[in-house]
């Protein structure tokens, strides 16, 4: 079935009275200018060569003062060489680390002195443990001036490590 619009044309479809170019039109005729946009062209190419150039030789004339001036920063001068604040990173962790390793186990396998003054002294690993076995673990000391059959009765505090006793819950 043809639509027929007013004016008394049939069209197909109502979208066929847009698909018709008027008389006269072609293309618009303001469209960009070709060679314009070449010239443009043309003169960013130029301008980032001279641009370039022009570095180039900035940068070989800041290189041959420096040279001369034997300055490789001009707020360098008078400061020597400073290492970062610490901790500073590792250069080598691996070795460090086995290093350390050998160190403390050097440590737990020899006898030496803590604290000489304290009468502190370190001993092999293996002959705490043995000694720890044959003389058992400490026990809790009782306070100052309880009698054996008070301390009896007591036990360290769960709060005090052992610093302080308390009576034994019966």
């Amino acid at each position: 079935m043809a639509h027929e619009d007013v004016r008394g044309h049939a069209h197909a479809s109502p979208d066929d009275e847009y698909r018709e170019t008027p008389p006269g039109s072609t293309y618009e005729h303001t469209d960009a200018n070709v060679w314009l946009i070449v010239k443009f062209i043309i003169w960013l190419a130029v301008s980032a060569v001279v641009i370039h150039v022009g570095l180039g030789f900035m940068y070989q004339l800041l290189i041959d003062r420096s040279v001369v001036a034997e300055q490789p920063y001009p707020l360098a001068v008078g400061q020597e060489d400073r290492l970062p604040p610490a901790p500073r990173l590792q250069q080598f962790p691996r070795n460090e680390i086995s290093q350390f390793r050998l160190e403390e186990e050097n440590l737990l396998q020899r006898y030496g002195w803590m604290n000489r003054e304290a009468g502190i002294a370190h001993i092999p690993i293996d002959e705490a443990m043995r000694l720890t076995i044959e003389r058992g673990l400490l026990t809790s000391v009782p306070p100052e001036g309880a009698s054996p059959a008070q301390a009896e009765g007591l036990i360290p505090a769960d709060s005090s490590a052992g610093r302080t006793m308390e009576r034994r819950r019966q």
